[in-house]
C-alpha cells in the first residue's frame, strides 16, 4: 500500500524535520504551509534530494474550505492520505489571562484545536474502511504544555493543547476497531523559530536551566518519535502520548 502522508504545517521545525525522517522511510509526503513559501520549497528540495516524492501545498488548515482543497491536492497526485501529523499550530505573546483578547483566543482556539480536528475529519473519509479505506496513522503535535498549563505566559496555548490531548484520546477510542491509530506527541522547549512567534526567539536557552536534563531538545528527537508512532512498529498503540519534555 502507497504511503501518503500529510504534514501540516511542514515547511520548518518539527515538521521539517518529521519530512526528512520519513523521505527516508518510503512515504509520500505533502508539506503543507500557511504562508512561508520559501520555506516549504527548501523543505521539499531537501526531501527530493533523498529520493522520495514530495510536493508543498498551501493552505490555512483553521478554514475547512482550504483542508478540503488540500485533500483533493494530494487525492489528485499521491491518492488518499494513509498517514497525517496535525503539526500546525500558532502561540502568541506572553500574557496573563486577564490581558487576553477574544480576538487572540479564537485564532488559537481555530489553529490548534478546530484544525487538527478537521484535518482529522478529511483523513478518516479517506482512511476509514466505512470510506472504502484501509485504514491508518494519525500523529498530533501537542506540548508538555497541556500538563504543565503555562501559568503567567500563555495559558490559552496550553489550554488548546490541553483539548488536543483529549481529542486525541477520544478520537483514538473511536476509530480503533477501524485499523486507525491515533496518537500525539508532547515536545517540551524544542530549539526551533516557533518560539519567535511568542516574541522570545532565545527563550529555550533562556529555560534550558530549568530542565532536568539541562538542554533544550532538537526537532529531530520529535520526529524520531512522531514517525515511530506513524509507522507499523507501534501497531500495539493508539491513544498513546510520547513526553518529549527533557523530564519537564
Amino acid at each position: 500500500m502507497d504511503k501518503v502522508l500529510i504534514i501540516t504545517g511542514g515547511s520548518r521545525g518539527i515538521g521539517a524535520a518529521t519530512a526528512l525522517l520519513a523521505a527516508a522511510q518510503g512515504y509520500r509526503i505533502c508539506i503543507n504551509y500557511h504562508s512561508d513559501h520559501q520555506a516549504a520549497e527548501t523543505t521539499c528540495e531537501k526531501v527530493r534530494a533523498m529520493g522520495a516524492s514530495v510536493m508543498a501545498v498551501q493552505a490555512d488548515v483553521s478554514n475547512e474550505d482550504e483542508i478540503i482543497r488540500l485533500f483533493a491536492r494530494v487525492d489528485a497526485e499521491f491518492g488518499p492520505v494513509t498517514h497525517l501529523v496535525n503539526n500546525a499550530a500558532t502561540v502568541a505573546h506572553a500574557s496573563r489571562v486577564e490581558e487576553l483578547t477574544e480576538f487572540r483566543l479564537l485564532k488559537m482556539m481555530m489553529t490548534n484545536v478546530v484544525g487538527p480536528i478537521l484535518c482529522s475529519k478529511h483523513a478518516l473519509l479517506r482512511m476509514s474502511p466505512r470510506h472504502g479505506g484501509k485504514g491508518g496513522s494519525i500523529v498530533n503535535v501537542s506540548s508538555v504544555a497541556s500538563r504543565l498549563g503555562s501559568p503567567g505566559e500563555y495559558v490559552d496555548y496550553a489550554a488548546s493543547k490541553g483539548a488536543l490531548d483529549t481529542f486525541t484520546t477520544g478520537l483514538a477510542r473511536e476509530v480503533a476497531g477501524e485499523g486507525i491509530r491515533v496518537n500525539a506527541v508532547r515536545p517540551g522547549y524544542i530549539f526551533t523559530d516557533f518560539h519567535a512567534l511568542s516574541g522570545d526567539p532565545y527563550r529555550v536557552s533562556k529555560l534550558e536551566s530549568g530542565i532536568p536534563m539541562g538542554r533544550g531538545g532538537v526537532a529531530e528527537e520529535v520526529a524520531e518519535a512522531i514517525v515511530w508512532l506513524l509507522s507499523e512498529k507501534a501497531s500495539y498503540a493508539t491513544g498513546t502520548f510520547i513526553d518529549l519534555g527533557g523530564g519537564r
